[in-house]
């Protein structure tokens, strides 16, 4: 129970890291176009990533809690993960690195079960897809939100521009909400479903060793249903757990990347923040509802690198962006190396 609970415990304090390394997504547009100050722009993203939890289903969620083989998945496999998830992110937010939260997790998690089982482990299905998205969701958003930006340009090509860009800088606030909604519906859940895979794991030692649980513990507090091998629901307290910490996290703001994602890729104006939050907001959406736990921080970069685009290729700082693509290629294998290490370390000390 101890192991359990202290994987509890720092999954909820890896939601809250994602909250603030991931702010910046959500606030960086709106913080850079000047439509709200930086402490009214992390309470307005706070809010909206919370009201994901009445409009998201748990298909992200069963995805990753099955990126690991479930016959090969143990408590100590996944505090490793999760230990080596948490370092990596404090680190590429200490150094400004809009990296993947989600990939980090993953990789962790992945790593520590092959440095205990080998590759077969791997569910591949599930990582091929995380995978192929490293490089589709920021191609998609890029696609998007080009379109989106044509699409707007050419509509009110014949407005007053003065107008425009004040009705831009409300238009801006419901863009936002929407991404900020997508974000905590994609990324709370993957918090959601390594607890999961925890209790998964915690409820079939306790049925194979026939011991009871806790007097304590009510077993619909750790019970989660699963029809055709799909988790169709998770009890309460994780999902209000897991949309409050990323909802507190975001409350914190992740300022170092702010200043990368708001001004370092290309100049934002609130036009270019509407159709970048929306484009964003779209991918979230659909790969939320297909279940793929997709990086928000690759789509909201490749959203904004697409209306750069609009105005020409020069105008994209793809120094920055080719640095951005080396951190997102080597976030899975780093925090995956890591992942196997600590579990290693586990082991020779004894932990089971």
């Amino acid at each position: 129970m101890e192991i359990l609970l202290a994987i509890i415990i720092l999954a909820l304090v890896f939601d809250f890291i994602n909250g603030f390394h991931d702010s910046a997504n959500s606030i960086a547009t709106i913080v850079s176009t000047r439509v709200l100050t930086p402490f009214q722009a992390v309470v307005w993203a706070a809010f909206f990533n919370f009201i994901a939890y009445w409009i998201s289903d748990f298909k992200v969620a069963d995805s990753i809690a099955k990126t690991v083989k479930p016959e090969y998945v143990t408590l100590t496999i996944i505090l490793a993960g999760l230990i080596a998830a948490i370092i990596w992110n404090l680190l590429t937010w200490y150094w400004g690195i809009p990296s993947s939260s989600s990939h980090t997790l993953i990789g962790g998690f992945a790593g520590a079960a092959i440095a205990a089982n080998g590759f077969t482990v791997v569910n591949l299905a599930n990582i091929s897809k995380v995978i192929i998205f490293i490089f589709a969701a920021p191609i998609l958003g890029a696609f998007i939100s080009y379109i989106i930006s044509v699409i707007m340009l050419w509509s009110f090509r014949n407005f007053n521009p003065f107008k425009l860009e004040e009705w831009f800088k409300r238009f801006q606030l419901v863009s936002s909400a929407a991404f900020s909604v997508g974000h905590g519906g994609n990324d709370a859940q993957k918090v959601m479903g390594i607890i999961s895979a925890a209790l998964l794991v915690y409820t079939k030692n306790l049925a194979l060793t026939g011991e009871s649980l806790p007097a304590w513990v009510h077993p619909s507090w750790v019970t989660i249903e699963q029809v055709n091998g799909k988790i169709v629901h998770i009890p309460e307290w994780i999902v209000i757990g897991c949309y409050t910490a990323i909802a507190m996290g975001t409350m914190m703001g992740g300022w170092r990347i702010v200043k990368t994602m708001g001004s370092k890729i290309t100049k934002m104006t609130p036009f270019e923040g509407v159709a970048a939050e929306s484009a964003g907001a779209v991918l979230l959406t659909m790969t939320e509802k297909l279940g793929i736990p997709v990086s928000t921080t690759h789509t909201i970069t490749g959203a904004i690198i697409g209306v750069g685009l609009t105005k020409r290729i020069s105008a994209v700082k793809w120094g920055v962006t080719i640095n951005l693509l080396w951190a997102w290629i080597l976030t899975i294998p780093i925090s995956a190396t890591m992942g196997g290490a600590l579990y290693l370390i586990f082991k020779v000390s004894g932990l089971k």
